[in-house]
């Protein structure tokens, strides 16, 4: 896992802390105070990728509906098959639903 690189006190502390938001308005005031405009148009569209690519989205649909690069998809697309199973995680319980 690449985030064994970054795992501590301060990335739980971070981790924890969005654990404790309640809404999707309290997560939009956190994220605008801690990304940028590009870091979370960059999660947002890696997001987006990966529940089109579940949804069994082509690689050009995906890259056409949400203006990712090639590279982007085939990122995203690696982390689905040889992850560690965050986004279908997520992806699924909103599934659920």
């Amino acid at each position: 896992m690449q985030i064994d690189k970054l795992r501590g006190k301060e990335l739980d502390d971070l981790f924890e802390g969005i654990l404790k938001l309640e809404s999707v308005e309290e997560c939009h005031h956190f994220f605008d105070d801690l990304c940028t405009t590009n870091e979370l148009v960059s999660l947002k569209q890696r997001f987006q990728v990966a529940k089109m690519i579940k949804e069994g989205h082509t690689y050009s649909k995906v890259q056409d509906k949400t203006g990712a690069s090639s590279a982007t998809v085939s990122r995203v697309k690696r982390c689905l098959d040889y992850g560690s199973e965050g986004y279908h995680a997520i992806i699924d319980r909103m599934d659920q639903k």
